[in-house]
């Protein structure tokens, strides 16, 4: 008896142990891997397909969204934040901080663009673009936004990703990861670039971080081959490589089993499935040969290059603008759209003169935007697609140099929003006088997220992703608010 007792108390010693330490591995591992809690994972048929479709956390108009990304920071008070005060102070010397810390005296810098007040809610709007202006009842611009960074790279990936630093989800990943997509034969996230190149710093703006990399965005071109190196050069038939993509999703499968938490894994098996399909996919979605002659003319598809050397033609952000609202018809959640690339005044940089670079980048963008608001009402896909503008940060109301241009500035600048949810006809918020530093409804970029997100039927305190220990989230740890201001 005393043999089997001590048996059984070994046994239970064991047994303790091993249930100890299986304890003890997943607290310590869970904070190593991503995704899911370790031992606790989900089983695999929900992992199998990162992409598959997912609930709001909430009911919201949004489906999906196209954000039209004016990369180098476009200038508030010559667009929307009409400033009376500096106009009449144009060159007038002031004590300003232009960089972090940094008061110089500089010449205040008027705007040398004509506004006027539009439709029936009476929005200014300069006429720098006057197509954009005929649709200000319908936008939501917020005057009151600021951020962290005054340097391009780090502001972008905070405006992206939510954080200055390398490594995080993007917004479109976290919609990804929040939604999934409605159509398995197309990304859930895609992205177009400037044809004169993307921003600083390149792929971590639509970067899926420590997410699965299913959820990263996928660069499509609007003409030529959409993805490249995405067909075989060999004598592969489209059937033969189906095959070979079965094979192989086989043996994935096989071995996914009992490693259901590996979320690489899995992310894996759908982005094969996912390319194969692409093949197809992504063509006729790029295909706008079947889109009327009206429609074209309403994107700017006719439109040349402008009369200045840096500009491109107004139909290349036209097509992009066409080719958003067909792959949201087709069931893609998030569409970021790039105007301006390279460097100063090739994108909304206007170091080198602001009026100059008004006259570059607004008539390239000016007739898709106002064809891409025009094109969703009359369709009916306004209420289901929220439309966002704006780039990393604004601009100064001070002359930089003795040439015009304005430097960065991160400490008040606009956004519009337009589409599901949307208060349409509202101007929020306010930067001082002089358009120089938010003021009145302040918002964190944090804020502009969050608002994004609920536009989009998503709570930003909800949607979180387990990484290194913390339930990481989009808007970070420090509190973050919906813009209630802006919505209807």
């Amino acid at each position: 008896m005393r043999k089997i007792a001590s048996q059984l108390e070994e046994q239970s010693r064991r047994k303790f142990l091993k249930s100890f330490g299986n304890s003890m591995a997943g607290l310590s591992l869970s904070g190593i891997f991503s995704g899911l809690q370790v031992f606790g994972a989900a089983p695999a048929s929900s992992l199998i397909n990162p992409l598959a479709p997912k609930p709001q956390n909430f009911a919201a108009k949004a489906k999906a969204c196209i954000f039209l990304y004016m990369y180098g920071g476009p200038s508030q008070m010559d667009l929307f934040d009409y400033k009376p005060e500096l106009q009449k102070n144009d060159g007038k010397e002031v004590n300003m901080e232009i960089r972090r810390g940094d008061l110089r005296k500089s010449k205040l810098l008027a705007s040398k663009r004509k506004f006027n007040q539009h439709g029936d809610s009476g929005q200014w709007c300069s006429d720098a673009i006057p197509n954009i202006a005929k649709h200000m009842d319908k936008l939501a611009v917020i005057k009151s936004l600021y951020m962290d960074s005054f340097a391009h790279g780090s502001a972008n990936l905070q405006m992206n990703c939510g954080r200055i630093l390398q490594g995080h989800p993007s917004l479109g990943a976290w919609i990804a990861h929040g939604l999934g997509t409605t159509n398995p034969n197309l990304p859930g996230f895609v992205v177009m670039l400037d044809a004169r190149g993307g921003p600083i710093p390149g792929a971590a703006n639509w970067a899926s971080g420590y997410m699965p990399a299913a959820y990263q965005g996928t660069i499509l071109r609007s003409k030529g081959n959409p993805i490249l190196n995405l067909n075989p050069r060999s004598m592969i038939t489209h059937s033969m490589q189906g095959d070979k993509i079965n094979a192989i999703n086989a043996f994935n499968k096989m071995h996914l089993n009992g490693k259901e938490s590996y979320s690489e894994l899995s992310a894996r098996i759908a982005s094969y499935d996912l390319a194969y399909q692409l093949h197809t996919s992504a063509p006729e979605a790029l295909d706008i040969s079947s889109e009327d002659e009206k429609t074209k003319k309403l994107y700017g598809l006719h439109m040349g290059k402008g009369e200045h050397n840096l500009s491109i033609p107004t139909s290349h952000f036209g097509r992009q603008c066409l080719i958003a609202r067909r792959l949201i018809e087709k069931g893609v959640r998030f569409v970021q759209l790039y105007s301006g690339g390279g460097h100063q005044q090739q994108n909304w940089d206007a170091h080198n003169g602001a009026e100059e670079n008004l006259s570059i980048h607004c008539p390239e963008i000016d007739v898709p935007v106002s064809g891409l608001l025009e094109d969703l009402d009359r369709r009916g896909m306004l209420e289901e697609t929220l439309v966002v503008w704006g780039g990393e940060f604004g601009r100064q109301p001070v002359s930089q140099g003795n040439n015009g241009g304005r430097d960065h500035n991160p400490k008040g600048f606009s956004y519009f929003l337009a589409g599901g949810g949307v208060r349409a006809g509202t101007s929020y918020g306010e930067t001082d006088p002089l358009g120089h530093e938010a003021a009145v409804n302040k918002h964190h970029v944090r804020d502009l997220h969050a608002t994004i997100l609920h536009l989009m039927g998503l709570d930003h305190e909800s949607l979180t992703y387990h990484y290194g220990g913390l339930d990481q989230r989009l808007t970070g740890v420090v509190p973050a608010e919906v813009i209630r201001g802006v919505l209807a």
